[in-house]
């Protein structure tokens, strides 16, 4: 279960970390909101994760997750850099996400 709460917790951080281009500076009312109660709910489901998984592996793999996705929408959503080096680092990061899964 802690891996799954890790997973939510992964999946809100980029809710957030996405609302904050949204929200604008917290100047538009409805995604500030949305960025707020993601961020809360993020860092509820990795303290329930942490109790169970290490600390070490729990917010590394809660960054990555929220890295990649935040990368991939930023490329999806803003128009960011698809180079091929940047795909490139965003796999690795997934590699290490998956090595710490698989060690952990």
């Amino acid at each position: 279960m802690a891996w799954i709460f890790l997973g939510v917790a992964g999946l809100l951080e980029i809710v957030w970390a996405i609302g904050l281009k949204y929200a604008d500076g917290f100047t538009k009312p409805m995604p500030s909101a949305i960025t707020f109660v993601a961020m809360v709910a993020s860092v509820y489901f990795l303290a329930l994760a942490v109790r169970t998984i290490p600390i070490g592996t729990g917010y590394a793999v809660w960054t990555g997750i929220g890295a990649v996705g935040v990368a991939i929408l930023g490329m999806l959503l803003f128009g960011e850099s698809r180079s091929l080096l940047r795909i490139a680092c965003i796999l690795l990061i997934i590699a290490g996400i998956a090595g710490l899964k698989l060690l952990t």
